[in-house]
């Protein structure tokens, strides 16, 4: 029997989490998660996981199971979803994928790329420039050094920044080189891409929304519980650097809700680019036209069968 596993992508707000619970109620299946900002159960308003009752309706995975002390690379991710995803084909036929980090879909549908080892040293030396000089420099150094990547990479993200230009700087070659130069690792699973996507300015209006509720459901509280953790990769994120820039009294409050919206919106125009260079497979949807989803995914799996 050939199993299907179905990639719910799209920007940050777009509506994933509301499409896949409705697809997995109709294909009755669960739903794996590879939303990296949502494994981390100390991190739950910030990172807009779902609440109890739409967690409750379908059976999810990999979300808030680590907390933000554990070590936990996308290579972890990538064996730990696969065992899980093989776990569950032996009972179901399919199986929902769902998130917003491109990266680690990457890892569950290709398998991850193969990056050279550098010189401890380069890490040590990048990661000092950002303690000193902050992330504006290894921003522009990126630029230079790899601009295709500078297009698609969280430019808030230090922790991911320095990860490229330590490979840029130890082979003198660009990080999205390596990404490129690498085969697609076969799977024992079709895959069915559904893209969502609106207009840019609604999903803007939607994310000024998703803000605004983040600090109406005390986002200010959670950041101040977590504070002290500040230097930790986890909370390289936004939604909790501007909550913390706030605390260290560099910016307002009003500031700091402006500049998450403004970086979240940054991160949706980057999640889109991703997805569209990488994933010329995407058969993109409105999230309002569910039947039309569920129509095309229905279609897909009967074909494969034939």
């Amino acid at each position: 029997m050939i199993k299907h596993l179905i990639c719910i992508l799209g920007p940050t707000a777009i509506g994933k989490t509301s499409v896949s619970i409705t697809l997995a109620k109709n294909f009755h299946t669960d739903i794996i998660s590879c939303d990296s900002r949502q494994f981390y159960k100390e991190m739950r308003i910030g990172t807009a996981v779902p609440d109890d009752e739409d967690l409750n309706q379908v059976k999810h995975h990999f979300i808030q199971h680590m907390s933000i002390f554990d070590d936990y690379s996308v290579g972890d991710y990538e064996k730990d979803a696969l065992s899980k995803i093989n776990e569950i084909f032996k009972s179901k036929d399919s199986l929902l994928l769902t998130g917003g980090s491109g990266l680690y879909q990457k890892a569950v549908l290709e398998g991850l790329d193969y990056f050279p080892k550098v010189d401890k040293k380069i890490r040590q030396m990048l990661n000092e420039t950002y303690q000193k000089q902050g992330l504006q420099p290894l921003q522009n150094l990126l630029k230079k050094r790899d601009p295709d990547y500078f297009k698609v990479v969280d430019l808030q993200n230090p922790h991911r920044i320095i990860r490229a230009l330590e490979i840029c700087v130890g082979t003198d070659q660009a990080f999205s080189s390596f990404i490129r130069a690498n085969k697609k690792t076969n799977r024992n699973f079709k895959v069915i891409k559904i893209g969502l996507f609106k207009d840019r300015q609604v999903i803007y209006d939607r994310i000024e929304q998703r803000v605004d509720k983040m600090f109406a459901d005390g986002l200010l509280n959670e950041a101040k519980s977590l504070y002290k953790y500040k230097d930790l990769n986890a909370l390289q994120t936004v939604g909790y650097k501007e909550v913390f820039d706030f605390f260290d009294g560099k910016i307002s409050l009003d500031q700091a809700k402006t500049e998450i919206k403004k970086n979240t919106r940054r991160y949706a125009k980057r999640q889109l680019t991703w997805l569209r260079n990488k994933n010329d497979d995407i058969i993109w949807f409105s999230p309002d036209d569910i039947a039309g989803i569920k129509q095309y995914i229905t279609d897909k799996i009967s074909l494969n069968k034939i």
